[in-house]
């Protein structure tokens, strides 16, 4: 994206060299797709007698693929609205690495899974620690965002708490839309 100044610095591969705007958006993006994948993989952890392993694959796959394509849309249609063109150049680039980066969520709770597919893990092992992954992921950006916030030591923690309980309330109802 571009910087204020006109500067393009999305290309660099250290978060903090790139604009906060665009570091804001790969953030966003990671975390829309851990919630995703947590509550994929709990409604699965759920049902796991009704499914296989190659199932939970195909299904945790192609939900974070679809939420991942949905930020990478919503991404563009809000460049074509603020900018009046559509994304290209550098910008096209920094839109395309953010929605992959959203694609890392899937790694580990993938190979987990995979394990499972191979008989090296029960299926119901695989994704209960596939859920403990996203939830550690979603507890480290949780921490990485407020240890260094510019605010008291009581803020943070309160902040940290709202985040938690946001959380919930969100993969709540993420589990509930997906048990349905």
């Amino acid at each position: 994206m571009t910087e204020a100044g006109g500067a393009h610095r999305a290309e660099s591969d250290d978060i903090a060299d790139v604009p906060k705007s665009v570091a804001v958006m790969f953030l966003k993006e990671r975390v829309y797709a851990t919630f995703t994948g947590l509550a994929i993989v709990l409604v699965v952890y759920t049902s796991t007698g009704h499914h296989s392993a190659a199932y939970a694959f195909e299904i945790l796959l192609l939900g974070v693929f679809a939420v991942v394509l949905a930020g990478f849309a919503s991404d563009g249609i809000a460049h074509l609205a603020v900018h009046r063109t559509f994304p290209h150049g550098d910008d096209l680039r920094t839109l395309v690495r953010v929605a992959a980066s959203g694609l890392g969520t899937l790694l580990l709770p993938l190979g987990m899974i995979t394990l499972a597919w191979l008989d090296v893990l029960k299926l119901n092992t695989a994704l209960l620690i596939s859920g403990y992954i996203y939830i550690a992921t979603l507890g480290l950006i949780g921490w990485l965002a407020v240890r260094r916030a510019d605010i008291t030591w009581w803020q943070k923690l309160a902040a940290l708490i709202t985040l938690v309980l946001i959380g919930l309330v969100v993969l709540s109802i993420q589990v509930l839309a997906h048990r349905h």
